[in-house]
This record gives structure tokens, C-alpha cells and sequence, in this order.
């Protein structure tokens, strides 16, 4: 427990930490392994110091090392933790279930998120504005953090209680370590301290006004130019109301391109800010809202709320015009109530009103906590739109997840047309199952020797038509070993039976190996091969990360696709090449390249960007050659992008 230290002169945020601006500050500084050896103290030094005032959260951490510091990450929301790097985890309502992290490493690199369900569900795409900077010390380095309260919610009022933890990474080691503890996971909320006495007033600043202007300017077409805006505004600590007019994809973030061995659709990632708060209510597993349907929007509205145990949810989104210049309206409602400690239940509507049909789904679901260790997940899916047969769907999971182990047991129900009443707003890939899955993984950690870390995974899978005729099973494993001198393996085999348009026996064998400095320098290859739908195929896979100076970095990837019978013309290589070169935090240039061979795709992108009010307020200057949507021929020639956003 940390008595919470209120401060009337603010710390300055510059990465010195100062005696006197910390003065009075809260204090710890014993922390507990989570890996290695969870439990253990660990045998690095950490200092945190915790103070408040009435406009900003403030940490500093004094991270004690003689070694040279593993720090190469520049990106923005990168896994920090493969970096030596400090982590903030709070919990604003001390329900033991959600929360916030900041994140940032040696060299200042940010990287925040929300936390839902005590840890079962990570949402990094979540960004606020806030500030941290960083200093190298003759001990190792510092950091300083000041986390506005205008960015997240809380109660606001007097003798408020968080929950609160502190992390560390030391990446040489391989050490991730927390001030409470022993923990069963790196987001386990229900497992931190508790920051006690906080006075919290009524944020003063209730609105955030983010508005964005695009010209562009394309070979053989005119010129023209988009606008849009996002709004937000808290009606109190605990309930905002979000906006939008014409929001777009950021631009340039093109989808990558990947190899896709299955028949079933890929999942793309969401970019949109409109729909990135509040992202982490609606990742169910049975997939009733998926916010990529919408694909371009006019207009939209959304209420986010939560009061006692209470969260509600809702959503309103005009399309522009689809086929036959027809207009659809989605619409999504959740409310969610806490219960019994860490649990929750939840009732969501969701659907799509186009050309007077309406297509979505009714559902229930449920994510208990049985003990630390013991929990379940249960959905239950009631479609609707065109077909009135076959449109119910429903999973069971109970499961075990501790710090190095996971084994589930699911059982999944869905109707042959769920999949068609339920795609206009939600995503299943494939419908008509009557499934059982089953998973068991387990990571050993070595003390002494050449082997570090073992990683075993294991998954069955097996599931029947709704007419009980057999369609397909699965068998998966994977072993991962890494070495003390940087060195791993992975090998991989799996075995599958498929009933399409007939019966496949398809199969998979690989072998990837790797050697990681422990810094951003990588590189990994692999080689898989097998027998998939009456083809045979070998697929390489290649890897190479490059730090070249402290500000440039270097990616490439490969793929190479070779089947046998390839009627139609399927094989393919896939190159991808990235290069960043950070001048400062928010001021940087990006370079983008990936081709696919077998659909004739080129695409190259350069994106500067200076981030003059993190991480909202931008300028860009980008340039675009063959951009086009995901798995689609590139048609797009010289094109020229100026955008800016800023806040108010």
C-alpha cells in the first residue's frame, strides 16, 4: 500500500530527478521476479517515487545498472519489454479488472494501452497524451512521467483509492520483474498495490477536438482534398460522448500482405481513432462486431460510460454510399456489469440497417474468474437478417492461466447461416461447426546451462457439420528453445483434415531458427513444407532487424511460395522492407516497400511525420506509389499526400 503524496509544485519532466521537486514523494523499491524465477526478489535495483497534484499522475523510476543499457525501439506502442524499459499499470475504478499502462524505455519511447479483464484482453492500439523523458546516469538511467487525468477515467472525489503497479525489463537478462507480486500475468490488475487517500477533482478541460485536413495529388486523376473531425467530450470523470465526421485510414497504413494458406477470410487491424477507444469491450470470440465492415464512413457517435459496477456502450455509424448509392447505418449497444470479484457479464445488440434489411446479432457473455489461476469464458449468439434457420451460436471455455502455463477446453455451437446474417456487422469465417478445442502450453525456464527458455504448445482442434458429417480436425505442435548465446529454434509440425468441395489430408512441418542480440538486432529463417489441398508446397520465411545508427533502424522480410500443381498461378514471393530514422520522438521519417509477385503488387510509401502535440497534432508529407486494398493488384501511380491534425 502507497499513501498517496499530493504535491502543489510539479515535478519538471525532464528526465532528472531531482531531490527537492520529489520531495515527499510515495516511495518503493523491492520488486518481484515475473520471469525468470517468479517470486524471487529481483536482484536489480529499482526506485520508484509516486506524486499527484490536481491536473497529472507523476512517476519517476531510478533504474539502477552497471551494464550497457538494451534500448533500440523508436515506434510508438513497440513491444517495450524487448527493450530495457519501466511500466506504470493503474487501475482508476479499483475494480480488480481494467485498467491503463504506460510504458516507455531508456532512449523515451512511448507505448500505452488499456487493460480489460484482468488481463485477458490487451488493447495497444488505445493512445493518450501524456509525457515521459529519460536520462542516462553514471547507475544506469531514469525516467520521468507525467500522466494528465484528463486522459483516463476515474471517480473523482475525495480519499480515492487505485490500484497501481510498477514494472521493469531488463532485456540481457531476460528479467521482467514488478513491485507486488508474485503475479500470474504482466497485466494482472487484481494482483497490484493499492496508491490510497488520492482528492481527485473534476477534470477542468472536458472536450478534445481533433480535426484533420488532407490534399492529394495523384498521377492521371485531379487533385482534390478530404476533411474530417473527432470529438470528444466528458461529461464527467466517468462518461464521454465521441464523434466523428469522414474519419480516415491514417493515410498511408497500408495492410500488409501475407501468405494465406486457409480458405477462410484474414482479420485486418483497425486504425481509426473513433473506433480504437472503448476497442477492448467488443473482442469477443465469437466475433459480433467488427468495425473493418464499415468501411468508409460519413458520420458516426458513440457513448462510453461507466458508473459503479455498470459499463455501457454504445454506437451509431452512417456509411457512404455502397452499392446503388444506398447508405447503411450500424448501430451497437453493450452493458456490462461486474460480479462476483474480477467477473463480469455482459448484453450486446449489434446490426446493420441497409436498403430496409437488417442483419446483426443479439448476445450474452460472460468471463468468470474462479480463483487466480481457474477461470471461463462463455458466449451465447442469437443472428438475424435473412435466414431464420441455423442462426444461433454459443461457446463454453473454461481454462487454467498462470505465469507459465496455459491449458482450455472450449466447446463452440454455430447455426449454417450465422455466418450470413452475422457478416454484415460481425466476422465469422466459417459457420455450421459443432467444435471442440483443446490447448496446452507450458514455458520452462533453465537456472544454469546452454538452454534459457523452453516454450511447448499444443492444440487439438476437431468439428462437425450441424448434420454431424465430419468436416474437419487438426492437430498442432510447436517446441521454441532459446540458448543463452542468442541462439533459438522452433520447430512446428501440424496435421489436418479438411471437407470442401471434398476430403483434403493436409499437413505442415517446420523449422525456424534465430539469433537475437537482445536489442533490436535479429535474424530468423525458416523453412515449412507439406501438402496443402491436393498441392504440394514449401514456404521460405525470412527476417533481418538492423539498427544502423542510434536514429536508423532496418527491417526486411520474405516469403516464398512454391506449390505443386499450381493451376492457378499461385506461388509467390512477398517482400516487405521498412526503414525508420527517428530525429527526435516525434519527429521522423518512415519508408515502406512490399510487392506480392502473384498479384502483380507494388507498393512503396514514404511517410515524414512530426508530431508537434503528441500523438494526435501531426504534420505529413507522403508520397504513394501502388497502394491498393489488401490481396488486390496495385493500380494506384505517383501520388503526393499533405495532412494535419490538430487538437484543441
Amino acid at each position: 500500500m502507497l499513501p498517496a503524496a499530493r504535491t502543489e509544485r510539479a515535478p519538471v519532466i525532464d528526465g532528472r530527478i531531482g531531490e527537492d521537486e520529489w520531495a515527499g514523494a510515495a516511495r518503493v523499491d523491492r520488486f518481484l521476479q515475473f520471469e525468470p524465477r517468479r517470486g524471487e526478489p529481483s536482484p536489480l535495483r529499482t526506485d520508484v517515487s509516486v506524486l499527484y497534484d490536481a491536473t497529472h499522475l507523476y512517476v519517476a523510476f531510478q533504474i539502477w545498472d552497471d551494464q550497457p543499457i538494451a534500448a533500440q525501439l523508436t515506434q510508438r506502442d513497440a513491444d517495450l519489454a524487448q527493450d530495457d524499459a519501466v511500466i506504470v499499470i493503474v487501475d482508476t475504478f479499483h475494480d480488480r479488472r481494467t485498467g491503463y499502462f504506460f510504458a516507455a524505455n531508456a532512449l523515451g519511447t512511448q507505448a500505452d494501452g488499456r487493460i480489460a479483464e484482468d488481463g485477458r484482453n490487451i488493447d495497444g492500439s488505445w493512445d493518450a497524451p501524456w509525457r515521459v523523458a529519460t536520462a542516462r546516469t553514471g547507475e544506469g538511467w531514469t525516467a520521468e512521467f507525467a500522466v494528465p487525468l484528463t486522459s483516463i477515467k476515474y471517480v473523482a472525489g475525495e480519499g480515492r483509492v487505485w490500484g497501481i503497479n510498477f514494472g521493469r525489463s531488463q532485456r540481457r537478462s531476460l528479467e521482467l520483474s514488478y513491485w507486488t507480486g508474485p503475479l500470474e500475468h504482466r497485466y494482472r490488475v487484481s494482483q497490484a498495490g493499492e496508491l490510497r487517500g488520492l482528492t481527485l477533482p473534476a477534470p477542468e478541460r472536458r472536450h478534445q477536438i481533433i480535426p484533420y485536413g488532407l490534399s492529394r495529388v495523384q498521377e492521371g486523376q485531379a487533385s482534390d482534398w478530404d476533411a474530417g473531425l473527432d470529438v470528444r467530450y466528458a461529461l464527467t470523470p466517468q462518461t464521454s460522448l465521441y464523434g466523428t465526421l469522414f474519419p480516415d485510414f491514417a493515410t498511408v497504413e497500408a495492410d500488409q500482405e501475407t501468405i494465406n494458406l486457409t480458405r477462410f477470410e484474414v482479420s485486418l487491424r483497425e486504425k481509426r481513432q473513433f473506433f480504437l477507444e472503448g476497442q477492448e469491450l467488443f473482442n469477443q470470440r465469437i466475433r459480433t462486431f467488427y468495425s473493418r465492415r464499415i468501411a468508409d464512413i460519413a458520420g458516426g457517435g458513440k457513448l462510453l460510460s461507466r458508473q459503479g459496477p455498470w459499463t455501457l456502450a454504445a454506437l451509431s455509424a452512417q456509411s457512404e454510399p455502397l452499392a446503388g448509392d444506398l447508405r447503411a447505418n450500424y448501430s451497437l449497444v453493450r452493458v456490462q456489469r461486474d460480479v462476483a470479484g474480477r467477473s463480469n457479464v455482459a448484453v450486446m445488440m449489434g446490426n446493420r440497417s441497409l436498403d430496409g434489411v437488417n442483419q446483426g446479432a443479439l448476445e450474452v457473455d460472460a468471463n468468470l474468474f474462479f480463483t487466480k489461476t481457474v477461470g471461463m469464458t462463455a458466449q451465447l449468439v442469437k443472428t438475424h437478417g435473412r435466414f431464420g434457420q441455423g442462426t444461433w451460436a454459443y461457446f463454453v471455455r473454461p481454462s487454467y492461466d498462470s505465469a507459465t502455463g496455459h491449458v482450455h477446453l472450449r466447446y463452440t455451437h454455430l447455426g449454417d447461416r450465422v455466418g450470413d446474417n452475422l457478416n454484415a456487422i460481425g466476422r465469422i469465417p466459417d459457420d455450421d461447426r459443432r467444435e471442440l478445442d483443446s490447448a496446452v502450453e507450458k514455458t520452462f525456464w533453465v537456472a544454469s546451462g546452454p538452454v534459457q527458455r523452453v516454450e511447448y504448445g499444443s492444440n487439438y482442434n476437431v468439428y462437425w457439420g450441424q448434420d454431424r458429417t465430419l468436416r474437419s480436425w487438426q492437430i498442432d505442435e510447436g517446441l521454441e528453445v532459446e540458448f543463452r548465446n542468442r541462439l533459438s529454434l522452433e520447430l512446428d509440425y501440424a496435421e489436418e483434415f479438411k471437407r470442401f468441395e471434398k476430403d483434403f489430408r493436409n499437413r505442415q512441418f517446420g523449422v525456424h531458427v534465430g539469433f537475437n542480440t537482445r536489442e533490436y538486432q535479429s535474424v530468423s529463417a525458416g523453412y515449412e513444407f507439406g501438402r496443402n489441398f491436393d498441392a504440394d508446397y514449401g514456404l521460405w520465411r525470412g527476417l533481418g532487424r538492423l539498427k544502423v545508427t542510434a536514429a536508423l533502424s532496418l527491417e526486411y522480410e520474405l516469403q516464398r511460395l512454391t506449390l505443386d500443381p499450381d493451376p492457378d498461378d499461385e506461388s509467390t514471393w512477398i517482400h516487405v522492407a521498412r526503414a525508420n530514422h527517428f530525429f527526435t520522438p516525434d519527429l521522423f521519417l518512415r519508408v515502406f516497400f512490399q510487392s506480392n509477385s502473384t498479384i502483380d503488387r507494388r507498393n512503396l510509401q514514404a511517410q515524414f511525420i512530426y508530431r508537434y502535440l503528441p500523438p494526435f497534432g501531426t504534420l505529413q508529407i507522403v508520397y504513394q506509389r501502388g497502394t491498393a486494398e489488401f490481396g488486390q493488384r496495385s493500380t494506384q501511380g505517383h501520388t503526393l499526400f499533405l495532412k494535419a491534425t490538430t487538437v484543441f
